[in-house]
């Protein structure tokens, strides 16, 4: 598979410009990395709606609260950790249980910061997050997601958190309009359903395809929002496969692979094999090499899906 690579920063950017521009009350909140965060463009030809507050996370969610009560719509982008698990309360009491209108960005998500280590890995926020009611959970898989998922989020009446790396991203799907709570079928399949969420989905359809080579027929369904997720879409592929993979950046607890176990102990009792980051402090070093430590790389993924998948793994001819 050979995708285009894009800089999520650049789709974000020029999607919040082109919101900013037919929208006056869309304003800009920093906490000294908007220029970082791609928004230069925003910041130069919005200097009235752009407020610079320095490394001071949780007064960035009271603030923006603030902004909200007079008709304005902030956005907030800072690295995962920074907006989530630092600001945490401010979160849950001045976004989420005032229901304000505030968009929150958790960029550089996952290991993106792959050599500063656990202090800037993004692993908890999934889990963080869908604690506070009411708080939409979007986490887009490629470019065209990005875009769509900005844009919607920005229509979108109430405290929202979008999940992103900070580095190229691939352009996999067609564009179309983003619905919030709704799920996809990327490739329909009877033998087992693997959910992904967020741009790992790029993993997982490497991975695919050796699963099909080894006689497997998977189901991959794309789960951009995390909260609402599509339950129904879920279900259904519960009940067709018989066996559910979920795959995600995120720690194996709390977040994706955790919603889909409590949604099909509810309504679809089927074996569900998480795939995620395991519960602990990583080391740093190099992307690719921590992905494959914790087993989320292409090949880990191949061999864990067909192993749970009750198959020998020897190719078919």
């Amino acid at each position: 598979m050979n995708y285009e690579m894009i800089d999520a920063k650049k789709v974000m950017g020029e999607a919040v410009y082109e919101m900013a521009r037919d929208h006056e009350n869309i304003v800009m909140i920093s906490t000294d990395s908007a220029s970082r965060s791609g928004f230069s463009a925003f910041i130069k030809d919005f200097p009235d709606r752009y407020f610079e507050l320095g490394i001071m996370e949780q007064s960035a969610l009271s603030v923006a609260s603030g902004f909200a009560t007079t008709g304005k719509i902030p956005i907030f982008c800072a690295p995962a950790p920074f907006v989530t698990g630092r600001p945490f309360e401010m979160f849950k009491v001045d976004l989420g249980y005032m229901r304000q209108n505030v968009k929150i960005i958790g960029r550089n998500c996952g290991f993106n910061y792959s050599d500063l280590g656990p202090t800037h890995y993004g692993l908890e926020d999934y889990g963080l997050i869908r604690m506070i009611p009411k708080v939409v959970i979007l986490a887009p898989q490629d470019a065209s997601e990005l875009k769509a998922a900005i844009k919607a989020m920005l229509e979108y009446a109430g405290p929202v958190y979008l999940r992103l790396s900070a580095g190229s991203i691939p352009k996999i799907f067609d564009e179309k309009p983003f619905q919030i709570g709704k799920g996809n079928v990327i490739r329909d399949g009877k033998d087992i359903a693997i959910v992904t969420t967020g741009e790992i989905t790029l993993n997982v359809l490497a991975a695919t395809e050796a699963l099909v080579s080894y006689g497997i027929d998977p189901m991959v369904i794309g789960m951009p929002t995390i909260r609402p997720i599509d339950e129904a879409l879920v279900i259904e592929a519960a009940k067709k496969t018989g066996k559910v993979v979920t795959v995600e950046e995120h720690f194996d607890i709390g977040g994706l692979g955790t919603i889909v176990c409590e949604l099909c102990s509810a309504s679809c009792p089927v074996p569900v094999l998480r795939l995620g980051v395991p519960s602990d402090y990583i080391n740093s070093g190099p992307y690719k090499d921590l992905m494959a430590e914790v087993g989320l790389d292409t090949d880990h993924l191949v061999a864990k899906i067909a192993e749970f998948a009750n198959v020998d793994g020897q190719r078919q001819t």
